[in-house]
């Protein structure tokens, strides 16, 4: 759970981060640091200054001494004397003490002046390398721009293109259809098709063919058989009676031994 969010918040500041403004504020953190060596430096000469102040006052008071010393001595005051010489040494030694923190100081002085060198060159070798790398992404940034602009305008028109042939697949299919609908309406097959929409299939209209054509039949045969020219419909001749002009059929045997 911990990597993921980790993760998540890693992308986001990816995004966010900007390289140029990363390095400008690196470029402003090591001149900051320079600044703190050069103060270190200056607090470091300034120390030394006040130590050689002392040692010059010390130097000024052993001189006095030792003419008191002589003075002393010169007026026969050889205790006077002693003590002046004393004053002397413990100078003497404090004279010392000095010159070891004195040498101490100007140790440290130099160190800082060859750090402060050191940093300064590595920091005008950042500051160029910064902007070398801010000029490479931004060049990098426009090319990303440019290209994708690019890939955009292909995009869009890809989209007219297929947008164009949809537009032509439209058309012939239109066209296709309009000369179907020709050849149908010429072959006819529009009136069938409005007879299957009275609700009629093909028995249907058969069978009314049949019963059309009978009924002529019929009505043929009762005019021929009222004009004298074939038999009337059976329905409407009478019993033993033969229509004029049909045949007449022999009689059964039966019916010869009944009329004998």
């Amino acid at each position: 759970m911990s990597t993921t969010i980790k993760a998540k918040l890693s992308r986001v500041l990816d995004k966010a981060e900007d390289p140029g403004e990363t390095l400008d504020y690196s470029y402003q953190k090591q001149l900051e640091n320079l600044q703190n060596v050069k103060k270190g430096i200056a607090d470091v000469v300034t120390a030394k200054k006040r130590l050689q102040l002392q040692t010059d006052k010390q130097q000024q008071a052993l001189v006095k001494l030792d003419t008191q010393a002589r003075q002393a001595l010169a007026a026969g005051n050889e205790e006077l004397a002693r003590v002046a010489l004393e004053r002397k040494t413990l100078i003497q030694n404090e004279l010392q003490g000095l010159d070891a923190q004195i040498a101490d100081l100007e140790r440290q002085q130099q160190n800082l002046v060859d750090s402060e060198a050191k940093l300064r060159t590595k920091v005008e070798q950042f500051r160029t390398k910064k902007e070398v790398i801010k000029a490479q992404y931004n060049a990098a940034e426009a090319q990303v721009r440019i290209s994708e602009a690019a890939s955009g305008v292909g995009e869009s028109m890809a989209e007219v293109g297929m947008a164009m042939q949809r537009a032509v697949d439209k058309t012939e299919n239109m066209k296709a259809r309009a000369d179907a609908v020709a050849e149908l309406e010429q072959a006819g097959t529009f009136g069938d098709m409005m007879e299957l929409g009275s609700g009629k299939d093909d028995i249907d209209r058969q069978l009314e063919q049949l019963t059309s054509g009978t009924q002529v039949d019929a009505e043929l045969a009762r005019m021929k058989a009222e004009l004298g020219q074939g038999s009337a419909p059976a329905g409407e001749l009478g019993a033993g009676e033969t229509a004029p002009g049909a045949t007449q059929t022999a009689p059964s045997p039966q019916a010869q031994e009944r009329d004998a």
